[in-house]
């Protein structure tokens, strides 16, 4: 058996046909054209993409960036962190996130932070067990 690869995501890339599904499960508002989209107006403000694959399949999937900001001076934002239903339980967003870490660490960020839905209990229990910490309440107001 081939071993998992972390592999950086860009528009185009033929990997987004086994890596959407995953990130849908997360966010199923984003179908391929406004993943194309937020890929086209995402990578010049820093968006990333990495996907934990091995072979055909995509195990996990992460959206991050690099933000200046006056709370955290220079943060490393995870913007979505989602494993394939099929493959939880399985190490595979515990090695994503550890290396999601290590990236900021490499690109000398303060901070790693995220958002993550107050009803979304097994993400809390995952990234408290991950020794992050619960520090503010997100506040939100719809546009649209």
């Amino acid at each position: 058996m081939s071993e998992t690869n972390f592999i950086e995501l860009s528009l185009g890339d033929p990997l987004w046909d086994r890596a959407l599904p995953v990130l849908q499960s997360l966010r199923p508002h984003l179908d391929r054209a406004k993943l194309d989209q937020l890929l086209s107006e995402g990578a010049p403000q820093g968006l990333r993409f990495t996907a934990v694959v091995q072979g055909d399949t995509c195990f996990a999937v992460a959206a991050w960036r690099v933000m200046a900001s006056t709370t955290a001076l220079r943060r490393f934002y995870i913007d979505a962190i989602v494993t394939d239903p099929e493959h939880r339980n399985e190490g595979h967003g515990t090695r994503l996130f550890r290396m999601l870490v290590a990236r900021a660490k490499e690109l000398r960020c303060d901070t790693v932070e995220l958002n993550a839905a107050v009803d979304r209990f097994d993400t809390h229990r995952f990234l408290l067990k991950e020794r992050m910490e619960i520090t503010a309440h997100h506040f939100r107001l719809a546009l649209s």
